[in-house]
Protein backbone atom coordinates (compact mmCIF):
# COMPACT_ATOMS: atom_id res chain seq x y z
CA UNK A 1 0.00 0.00 0.00
CA UNK A 2 3.11 2.74 0.85
CA UNK A 3 4.40 1.97 -2.47
CA UNK A 4 1.54 2.33 -4.17
CA UNK A 5 0.44 5.56 -2.63
CA UNK A 6 4.23 7.20 -2.93
CA UNK A 7 4.20 6.47 -6.79
CA UNK A 8 0.52 7.29 -7.81
CA UNK A 9 0.53 10.51 -6.15
CA UNK A 10 2.91 11.66 -8.66
CA UNK A 11 0.97 11.37 -11.96
CA UNK A 12 -1.35 13.61 -10.08
CA UNK A 13 0.81 15.85 -9.09
CA UNK A 14 1.64 16.64 -12.79
CA UNK A 15 -1.52 18.10 -13.08
CA UNK A 16 -1.73 19.87 -9.79
CA UNK A 17 1.63 20.63 -8.70
CA UNK A 18 1.18 24.38 -10.47
CA UNK A 19 -1.44 25.20 -7.91
CA UNK A 20 -0.09 23.22 -5.20
CA UNK A 21 2.32 24.40 -2.19
CA UNK A 22 3.70 22.61 0.88
CA UNK A 23 2.69 24.11 3.92
CA UNK A 24 5.72 24.26 4.67
CA UNK A 25 6.97 26.99 1.96
CA UNK A 26 4.41 29.31 3.02
CA UNK A 27 4.90 29.38 6.70
CA UNK A 28 5.34 32.96 7.08
CA UNK A 29 9.40 32.12 8.43
CA UNK A 30 12.27 31.38 6.28
CA UNK A 31 13.34 27.77 5.44
CA UNK A 32 16.55 28.52 7.59
CA UNK A 33 14.69 29.26 11.05
CA UNK A 34 12.53 25.68 10.37
CA UNK A 35 15.69 24.06 10.01
CA UNK A 36 17.36 24.95 12.97
CA UNK A 37 14.25 24.69 15.38
CA UNK A 38 14.09 20.93 16.90
CA UNK A 39 11.68 18.09 13.84
CA UNK A 40 9.07 17.08 15.73
CA UNK A 41 8.46 13.57 16.08
CA UNK A 42 5.03 13.33 16.31
CA UNK A 43 2.18 15.63 14.22
CA UNK A 44 -0.22 16.01 17.79
CA UNK A 45 1.12 19.03 18.97
CA UNK A 46 0.11 20.04 22.68
CA UNK A 47 1.40 22.26 25.91
CA UNK A 48 5.14 21.96 25.87
CA UNK A 49 5.74 21.47 22.05
CA UNK A 50 8.26 23.67 20.30
CA UNK A 51 9.80 24.05 16.22
CA UNK A 52 8.52 25.32 13.10
CA UNK A 53 5.34 23.34 13.63
CA UNK A 54 4.26 24.94 16.28
CA UNK A 55 5.47 28.53 14.59
CA UNK A 56 3.33 27.73 11.34
CA UNK A 57 0.18 26.64 13.32
CA UNK A 58 0.69 30.04 15.71
CA UNK A 59 1.02 31.85 12.06
CA UNK A 60 -2.41 30.84 10.56
CA UNK A 61 -4.03 31.33 13.95
CA UNK A 62 -2.84 34.47 14.28
CA UNK A 63 -3.25 35.34 10.75
CA UNK A 64 -7.41 34.28 11.56
CA UNK A 65 -7.31 36.53 14.49
CA UNK A 66 -7.25 33.79 17.41
CA UNK A 67 -3.97 34.14 18.48
CA UNK A 68 -2.03 37.43 19.41
CA UNK A 69 1.25 36.52 20.89
CA UNK A 70 4.55 35.90 19.27
CA UNK A 71 4.82 33.47 16.57
CA UNK A 72 7.74 31.97 18.39
CA UNK A 73 7.47 27.98 17.72
CA UNK A 74 6.81 27.61 21.70
CA UNK A 75 2.99 25.70 22.55
CA UNK A 76 2.41 27.99 25.32
CA UNK A 77 -0.42 28.81 27.38
CA UNK A 78 -1.65 31.78 24.73
CA UNK A 79 -1.29 28.54 22.09
CA UNK A 80 -3.57 26.51 23.87
CA UNK A 81 -5.63 29.34 24.57
CA UNK A 82 -5.79 30.28 20.63
CA UNK A 83 -6.50 26.55 19.72
CA UNK A 84 -9.33 25.62 21.87
CA UNK A 85 -11.04 28.83 20.51
CA UNK A 86 -10.48 28.06 16.99
CA UNK A 87 -11.44 24.58 17.78
CA UNK A 88 -14.76 25.95 19.50
CA UNK A 89 -15.67 28.18 16.51
CA UNK A 90 -15.38 25.29 14.39
CA UNK A 91 -17.06 22.84 16.17
CA UNK A 92 -13.94 20.43 16.94
CA UNK A 93 -12.91 18.65 20.24
CA UNK A 94 -11.85 21.81 22.82
CA UNK A 95 -8.95 20.25 24.19
CA UNK A 96 -6.39 22.64 22.99
CA UNK A 97 -4.44 20.08 21.57
CA UNK A 98 -4.09 20.21 17.66
CA UNK A 99 -4.07 16.38 15.92
CA UNK A 100 -5.62 15.54 12.92
CA UNK A 101 -8.96 17.30 12.91
CA UNK A 102 -7.70 20.63 14.08
CA UNK A 103 -4.77 20.72 11.32
CA UNK A 104 -7.36 19.55 8.50
CA UNK A 105 -9.60 22.28 9.83
CA UNK A 106 -6.28 24.63 9.52
CA UNK A 107 -5.17 23.72 6.10
CA UNK A 108 -1.96 22.23 7.27
CA UNK A 109 -2.35 19.24 5.29
CA UNK A 110 1.55 18.28 5.34
CA UNK A 111 0.87 17.79 9.50
CA UNK A 112 -2.20 15.72 8.36
CA UNK A 113 -0.55 13.67 6.40
CA UNK A 114 2.29 13.22 8.39
CA UNK A 115 0.08 12.20 11.45
CA UNK A 116 -2.19 9.84 9.03
CA UNK A 117 1.51 8.13 8.49
CA UNK A 118 2.70 8.01 11.76
CA UNK A 119 4.31 4.83 12.47
CA UNK A 120 5.07 4.24 8.93
CA UNK A 121 8.66 4.96 9.52
CA UNK A 122 8.57 2.58 12.45
CA UNK A 123 10.71 0.28 9.82
CA UNK A 124 13.52 2.31 9.76
CA UNK A 125 16.24 2.59 12.26
CA UNK A 126 18.78 5.18 13.67
CA UNK A 127 21.27 4.22 10.94
CA UNK A 128 19.03 4.29 8.35
CA UNK A 129 18.15 8.75 9.81
CA UNK A 130 21.29 8.93 9.67
CA UNK A 131 22.70 7.65 6.07
CA UNK A 132 19.58 9.57 5.04
CA UNK A 133 20.73 13.04 6.47
CA UNK A 134 24.50 12.06 5.50
CA UNK A 135 23.28 11.58 1.57
CA UNK A 136 20.66 14.52 2.26
CA UNK A 137 23.86 16.77 2.95
CA UNK A 138 25.89 15.24 0.37
CA UNK A 139 24.07 15.99 -2.37
CA UNK A 140 21.91 19.05 -1.30
CA UNK A 141 23.14 21.09 1.41
CA UNK A 142 23.26 24.25 -0.82
CA UNK A 143 20.12 23.73 -1.46
CA UNK A 144 16.69 25.63 0.58
CA UNK A 145 15.92 23.21 3.39
CA UNK A 146 12.37 22.42 1.68
CA UNK A 147 15.01 20.93 -1.63
CA UNK A 148 17.15 19.04 1.19
CA UNK A 149 13.44 17.41 2.23
CA UNK A 150 12.75 16.56 -1.57
CA UNK A 151 16.11 14.92 -2.06
CA UNK A 152 15.44 12.58 1.01
CA UNK A 153 11.77 12.17 -0.31
CA UNK A 154 13.05 10.39 -3.81
CA UNK A 155 15.53 8.07 -1.72
CA UNK A 156 11.96 6.86 -0.10
CA UNK A 157 10.43 6.73 -2.73
CA UNK A 158 12.76 4.70 -4.39
CA UNK A 159 12.55 2.59 -1.36
CA UNK A 160 9.03 2.34 -1.61
CA UNK A 161 9.15 1.63 -5.27
CA UNK A 162 9.69 -2.22 -6.81
CA UNK A 163 11.65 -0.90 -9.16
CA UNK A 164 14.79 0.26 -6.76
CA UNK A 165 15.89 -2.00 -3.54
CA UNK A 166 14.24 -2.02 -0.51
CA UNK A 167 16.25 -0.17 1.83
CA UNK A 168 17.84 2.84 2.41
CA UNK A 169 20.92 1.52 2.00
CA UNK A 170 20.61 -0.58 -0.99
CA UNK A 171 18.91 2.82 -3.02
CA UNK A 172 21.77 5.09 -1.86
CA UNK A 173 24.81 2.54 -2.68
CA UNK A 174 23.04 1.18 -6.22
CA UNK A 175 25.85 1.38 -8.42
CA UNK A 176 25.85 4.61 -10.46
CA UNK A 177 23.08 6.43 -8.19
CA UNK A 178 24.37 9.32 -6.49
CA UNK A 179 27.29 11.19 -7.65
CA UNK A 180 27.96 11.65 -3.84
CA UNK A 181 28.80 7.91 -3.46
CA UNK A 182 31.59 7.77 -6.29
CA UNK A 183 33.21 11.06 -5.32
CA UNK A 184 33.27 10.46 -1.79
CA UNK A 185 31.24 12.98 -0.16
CA UNK A 186 28.78 10.48 1.34
CA UNK A 187 31.33 10.55 3.99
CA UNK A 188 30.74 13.60 4.58
CA UNK A 189 29.23 14.39 8.58
CA UNK A 190 25.59 15.75 7.77
CA UNK A 191 24.88 18.60 10.26
CA UNK A 192 21.61 19.39 12.01
CA UNK A 193 19.54 20.81 8.78
CA UNK A 194 20.16 17.80 7.00
CA UNK A 195 19.33 15.31 10.12
CA UNK A 196 15.82 17.32 10.47
CA UNK A 197 15.29 17.04 6.78
CA UNK A 198 15.77 13.49 6.56
CA UNK A 199 13.31 12.95 9.79
CA UNK A 200 11.15 15.24 7.93
CA UNK A 201 11.05 13.51 4.75
CA UNK A 202 10.77 10.13 7.47
CA UNK A 203 7.46 11.16 8.46
CA UNK A 204 6.13 11.43 5.21
CA UNK A 205 6.96 15.02 4.02
CA UNK A 206 7.12 14.97 0.02
CA UNK A 207 7.59 18.12 -1.86
CA UNK A 208 8.28 16.01 -4.78
CA UNK A 209 4.33 14.25 -5.05
CA UNK A 210 6.36 10.81 -5.19
CA UNK A 211 9.10 11.33 -7.68
CA UNK A 212 11.85 9.11 -7.75
CA UNK A 213 14.16 10.91 -9.97
CA UNK A 214 16.12 14.05 -9.27
CA UNK A 215 18.53 16.15 -11.57
CA UNK A 216 20.52 19.58 -12.17
CA UNK A 217 19.99 20.10 -15.66
CA UNK A 218 23.14 22.56 -15.41
CA UNK A 219 25.09 19.16 -14.92
CA UNK A 220 23.74 16.18 -15.63
CA UNK A 221 25.61 14.25 -18.16
CA UNK A 222 23.03 11.53 -18.98
CA UNK A 223 20.36 12.13 -21.75
CA UNK A 224 18.37 9.66 -20.48
CA UNK A 225 17.16 11.31 -17.42
CA UNK A 226 16.38 14.35 -19.61
CA UNK A 227 13.17 12.30 -20.85
CA UNK A 228 12.00 11.75 -17.32
CA UNK A 229 8.38 13.22 -16.98
CA UNK A 230 9.22 16.31 -15.21
CA UNK A 231 7.06 16.87 -11.93
CA UNK A 232 8.10 19.76 -10.11
CA UNK A 233 11.66 21.78 -9.73
CA UNK A 234 12.94 23.09 -6.52
CA UNK A 235 16.31 25.21 -6.09
CA UNK A 236 18.44 23.68 -9.15
CA UNK A 237 16.86 19.79 -9.20
CA UNK A 238 14.31 19.00 -11.66
CA UNK A 239 11.97 16.21 -9.91
CA UNK A 240 11.08 13.43 -11.91
CA UNK A 241 9.08 10.55 -12.65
Amino acid sequence: MKKALRIGLAALAVATVGTATAVFTNSGFTSDEYASTPFVQTAVLKRGASGGEVKELQRRLKMWGYYNGAVDGIYGSGTVAAVKSFQKKNGLKVDGVAGKATFAALGMNDSVKALENQGSNSNYTSSDLYLLAKTIYAEARGESYTGQVAVGAVILNRVASSSFPNTISGVVYQKGAFTAVSDGQINLTPNQTAMNAAQDAMNGWDPTYGCIYYYNPAVATSSWIFGRQTVTTIGKHVFAI
